[in-house]
C-alpha cells in the first residue's frame, strides 16, 4: 500500500501534529469505564468518518493507552501507536467520499498531555476526574480527529462508582444502577469538536441554577451551598443579559461543575463549564468569571475557530462580554473598562498581532484584552444598535460552524478600523 499523503497532520497552522488528514468525523460513539480510586479508564470507541480523499492508511490521536483491538467497518485491522497517533491500515483502502467505522478497544490510566501549556485533558483529582481539553487534551481519553474545525455528534456511556456523579458534555438520555456502579448516557446532537468534550466525576450534589427558559444546572461539592448560591445568584440575570445581546442560547441547557479542588482558571466545554472550589467564595469575586464562560458557549462552541490562530474571536469576545455584564449590573461599563485596559495595554511593551499572534502567545493576555479592545472600538465606530445587531447576526449565520477573521471582517464591513486593531502590533487610540 502507498502511504496517503497528510494522513497523520491537520491543517491547523499553530498545532499541526494534532488532528489528521484524509477525513472528516461525523460521530463518536464513546462507552468507558472509569475506576476512581485505581485512576483506571477501559473504553470502546466507535469513530464514524467520511473520507476526504482515498485512504490507504490513516491516523487518530490517542494518548498513552494500550490498545487491544482496532476493527475497520467490523474487520480487523492493522495498526501501531506511539508519539500520539494510533495509525490504522485497513484490509482495503477506502475511497474517496466512502463512510467507514473505526473501532478502538483501549485501557489504561488517563494521563494529560504535557506540552507548552503544561498538562492538559484527563485530570485526576483528589477525589475524583476532570477533563480540561483545550487546546489539545482530546487525546488524553479518547481516540479523536483533534482539531477544532472537525465538529461531530456524539453519544458517550460511561460506568463509575456508585457514590459518584458523572457528567458529560451533553444531554442526559438515561441512567441506571449496577452492583456497585452508576451508568450515565449522554449524547451531543450539535456538532461539536473533541476538545470542547469533557467528562467530570466527584461526589456532586445536583441543583438547580436559575429558572427561566433555558435549563440551567449545577454540580457542586455538598459543603459549597451556601457560598454557591450567593456567587452565582445572577445567573438567570447573566443568562437573560446573554441572550438579549447575542441570541438565543445555542444549546438545549447548561450545566455549572464546581469541582472540590482549586483550578489556576475555569473552563467551558459544549454546554458545561468548570470552576475550581476556589471561584466560589460567597462574595462573587469570580463573577466576571461567570460571565466569561457562559458567553464562550455562543463563542467558541457555537461558534468554533477554524483554526487556533483566530483565537481572539473566542476570547476577545467572552472578555467583552465581561465589560457587557459589568455596565448592565452596575458596576463600571464598558467604556471605564475599555479606558482601563486600553492604558494597561499602552504600557505594556510585549505587543502583538491580535489576528495571528503565534501559538506561544495564544493565550496572552493581550490576545483577550485587545480583542476585546477591537470590540468596543468597533462599537464606538457603528453605535450600539448597529453593533448589537452585528453581534447576533454573526452570532446566526455561523451557529454551529466554525469561524475565521476573515468572515468577521466580511461581516462588519470595517477594514480600516479591524486592520488597525488585529493586524498592527502598535496600538491605535481608543
Amino acid at each position: 500500500m502507498t502511504a496517503t499523503p497528510g494522513a497523520d497532520h491537520s491543517t491547523d497552522s499553530y498545532l499541526p501534529e494534532h488532528g489528521n488528514g484524509g477525513y472528516r468525523v461525523l460521530h463518536y460513539d464513546l462507552d468507558l469505564d472509569y475506576r476512581v480510586f485505581s485512576n483506571r479508564l477501559a473504553g470502546r470507541a466507535v469513530v464514524t468518518a467520511r473520507a476526504s480523499q482515498w485512504l490507504s492508511r490513516y491516523s487518530l490521536d490517542l494518548g498513552r493507552f494500550r490498545i487491544s483491538e482496532v476493527r475497520v467497518d467490523g474487520r480487523p485491522a492493522r495498526f501501531t501507536h506511539r508519539g500520539g497517533k494510533l495509525q490504522v491500515r485497513p484490509e482495503k483502502a477506502i475511497g474517496y467520499g466512502a463512510t467507514f467505522t473505526t473501532e478502538v478497544r483501549y485501557a489504561g490510566t488517563p494521563v494529560p498531555i504535557s506540552g507548552r501549556w503544561g498538562d492538559i485533558g484527563w485530570d485526576e483529582l483528589t477525589d475524583g476526574a476532570l477533563v480540561a481539553s483545550q487546546p489539545n487534551g482530546a487525546p488524553s481519553w479518547f481516540p479523536c480527529n483533534d482539531r477544532p474545525d472537525d465538529k461531530a455528534t456524539y453519544l458517550v456511556t460511561i460506568t463509575a462508582p456508585a457514590p459518584y456523579t458523572a457528567l458529560v458534555t451533553g444531554d442526559l438520555v438515561s441512567r441506571r444502577r449496577g452492583a456497585g456502579t452508576r451508568t450515565w448516557v449522554y449524547e451531543r446532537n450539535e456538532p461539536t469538536p473533541a476538545y470542547l468534550m469533557s467528562v467530570q466525576v466527584g461526589r456532586y450534589d445536583l441543583v438547580e441554577l436559575a429558572a427561566g427558559g433555558v435549563i440551567q444546572r449545577a454540580a457542586i461539592p455538598p459543603g459549597l451551598r451556601t457560598n454557591f448560591r450567593y456567587d452565582f445568584g445572577r445567573h438567570g440575570e447573566i443568562m437573560a443579559t446573554m441572550e438579549r445581546f447575542f441570541g438565543p442560547y445555542p444549546f438545549l441547557e447548561y450545566v455549572v461543575v464546581v469541582a472540590d479542588d482549586d483550578l489556576d482558571d475555569p473552563i467551558e466545554a459544549q454546554g458545561m463549564a468548570v470552576f475550581g472550589r476556589n471561584h466560589v467564595d460567597g462574595q462573587r469575586t469570580h463573577e466576571r468569571l461567570v460571565a466569561h464562560e457562559l458567553a464562550h458557549q455562543w463563542f467558541g462552541n457555537s461558534l468554533t475557530v477554524a483554526d487556533w490562530r483566530h483565537i481572539w474571536l473566542n476570547e476577545g469576545f467572552a472578555t467583552y462580554a465581561e465589560w457587557l455584564w459589568s455596565e448592565v449590573s452596575g458596576g463600571p461599563t464598558a467604556a471605564t473598562h475599555a479606558a482601563q485596559w486600553h492604558a494597561w495595554v499602552a504600557t505594556h511593551r510585549g505587543y502583538l498581532t491580535v489576528a495571528n499572534p503565534g501559538v506561544h502567545r495564544m493565550f496572552d493576555p493581550l490576545v483577550y484584552k485587545r480583542g476585546a479592545l477591537t470590540l468596543h472600538a468597533l462599537r464606538n465606530k457603528v453605535g450600539d444598535a448597529a453593533f448589537f445587531r452585528l453581534l447576533r447576526s454573526w452570532v446566526a449565520e455561523h451557529r454551529h460552524s466554525t469561524v475565521t477573521t476573515d468572515q468577521f471582517r466580511a461581516h462588519v464591513d470595517q477594514d480600516d478600523l479591524l486592520t488597525a486593531w488585529l493586524d498592527r502590533p502598535e496600538l491605535p487610540p481608543l
